[in-house]
């Protein structure tokens, strides 16, 4: 299935492929990718048999970000990313990062190659990250005289101190994945980023997908914030976890099904 052949998606026991795929333009952000990629976060977060969903490049960069030359051919182009009705809200720009926490599924990104700019809020909106030791990331929009837009501030903030994201956006320095990982850029270094991957998504598939889904939400909503309502949330998930279906689904494998535990299908909406 592709999208405007900007987004390869496939869908196999129950783990989710995403692949950009504009390889001879390195995966840089047109608008026809800004909105494949919006309509495959929100196919993805509709679709409740997915439980888990990967996200890398074809070619040979992961994303090496905005199609500058493509996107300021027109006024409306820029326009078109950046409005929005209700301003608390993620425009078309900013849903490259913030659709995919919408997801309840953990979501890993493999990254190899260049991930700049724009390519790399794609990347800060996933759960987890893998680069390869020799991939660049970098947020560039400095060299172009912006500011990051493209909401992977939400996610920057619980990962670099304050102190360690303004250097890395007022220099544009590219970081290899060793350097990007102790800038807290990424989660593992790996050789073979979708292998590691791979293994990940079969571990996390084999989880109740409430419990998964109630984590991803109860982190990202109390991560900062009221230790009160952090508290207040923990035993609201608990709650609806423990009395909803696939509590009782979990019981019922682990009783009937000691050999191979069979992975859950339902979710319900979150």
């Amino acid at each position: 299935m592709s999208y405007e052949n900007r987004i390869e998606l496939k869908i196999e026991n129950h783990i989710a492929y995403v692949s950009l795929a504009r390889p001879d333009k390195r995966n840089a952000l047109d608008m026809a990718m800004f909105q494949a990629i919006a309509t495959t976060a929100k196919q993805l977060r509709k679709d409740r048999s997915v439980r888990a969903v990967i996200i890398s490049g074809q070619g040979e960069d992961f994303c090496s970000g905005l199609d500058v030359r493509s996107m300021m051919s027109s006024v409306s182009g820029p326009l078109k990313l950046l409005k929005k009705i209700f301003p608390w809200r993620s425009n078309l720009a900013q849903k490259v990062s913030t659709e995919w926490q919408r997801i309840g599924a953990p979501v890993i990104v493999a990254i190899h190659g260049r991930c700049w700019g724009g390519g790399l809020h794609i990347a800060l909106g996933g759960d987890i990250r893998i680069a390869t030791p020799d991939a660049s990331l970098s947020i560039m929009e400095a060299r172009w005289g912006l500011i990051p837009d493209m909401g992977g501030l939400l996610a920057l903030r619980t990962h670099c101190r304050i102190d360690v994201a303004k250097h890395l956006t007022w220099s544009a320095e590219q970081l290899d994945g060793k350097a990007a990982k102790q800038a807290g850029l990424v989660t593992y270094v790996n050789d073979d980023p979708m292998v590691l991957a791979k293994a990940l998504a079969e571990n996390y598939k084999n989880q109740s997908p409430d419990a998964t889904a109630a984590v991803k939400r109860l982190y990202n909503k109390s991560w900062t914030g009221s230790k009160g309502m952090a508290l207040l949330r923990e035993t609201f998930y608990q709650i609806r976890v423990i009395f909803g279906k696939n509590s009782k689904i979990k019981a019922y494998n682990q009783t009937h099904d000691t050999d191979k535990q069979k992975p859950f299908i339902l979710r319900k909406k979150w």
